[in-house]
């Protein structure tokens, strides 16, 4: 959710692209990340079927068993703004070595207390930390994942590029995010945020958006190849997201970076 990429305005050896006010709006809230009933309970809500769609690509390219009980075990997979670790838990839980990073340490700070209340979650990684630094020095991961992250990034070019550089090559890169599409903003902002207060006012900005051609061609450009897309779709009535083709609002892509 929270990007992972530190102050543009502080000096920095290192090119950065998140904008400072998205830190101070999550930072605020950051408390709240395992509030199931809170400002991250959309999260909360959608995240089951984050899982299912990274449990089922990454098994499919790195040759898993899907239905074993730790699929992931022997990969190393980091999760670029991983906030208050909703993703990062699950992912080690699965069996794989992760590193959680992002650019508030109270976010992180609210992640390594959660995680050392389970053994199986006390070993990932969590750093206060930006993509380009992780790439500074030389870190190399099967699996990068960022979910909710690029429409909170000033420069989502150059972010991709990091989120590359951060991939073994033939490893995988899991992205998902909002599409820039008056149905987005419809439900994305006016009612998740105005009208059912899923979300606190402000908490996306809809030229932010990205659409899917767009994030396919920033992806490519940064020698990374979509092979997979899948939207998310709220049931009311069950009050559950579910996998769709239907891309018009959220959605969440698979690709793989260039050398296999």
């Amino acid at each position: 959710m929270i990007a992972n990429l530190i102050f543009k305005n502080k000096p920095q050896t290192t090119t950065s692209s998140l904008k400072q006010h998205e830190l101070a709006k999550f930072a605020a809230i950051s408390d709240t990340w395992w509030d199931s009933e809170g400002p991250f309970k959309p999260l909360h809500v959608m995240n089951p079927t984050r899982i299912a769609f990274i449990r089922s690509t990454l098994c499919r390219h790195f040759s898993k068993d899907p239905n074993c009980a730790r699929p992931f075990e022997g990969l190393k997979i980091v999760d670029v703004g991983c906030g208050g670790g909703i993703l990062s838990e699950p992912l080690a839980r699965m069996g794989a070595a992760v590193t959680g990073v992002d650019a508030v340490e109270k976010n992180i700070n609210v992640a390594r207390l959660h995680a050392d209340l389970d053994p199986e979650t006390s070993t990932i990684e969590y750093c206060c930390t930006t993509a380009e630094k992780l790439v500074e020095e030389q870190r190399k991961f099967d699996a990068v994942i960022a979910l909710e992250v690029i429409e909170h990034v000033a420069a989502p070019a150059e972010f991709c590029k990091s989120l590359a550089a951060l991939a073994y090559p033939g490893g995988a890169t899991v992205l998902s995010t909002i599409n820039r599409s008056m149905k987005a903003y419809a439900t994305a902002i006016v009612a998740a945020e105005y009208l059912l207060h899923w979300l606190p006012k402000g908490t996306h900005q809809w030229s932010s958006f990205l659409t899917p051609e767009e994030l396919v061609l920033i992806l490519q450009r940064a020698s990374i190849n979509v092979k997979e897309m899948a939207g998310f779709v709220y049931s009311p009535l069950t009050g559950r997201w579910s996998l769709s083709d239907d891309i018009s609002v959220n959605f969440i892509a698979f690709g793989t970076k260039d050398g296999q």
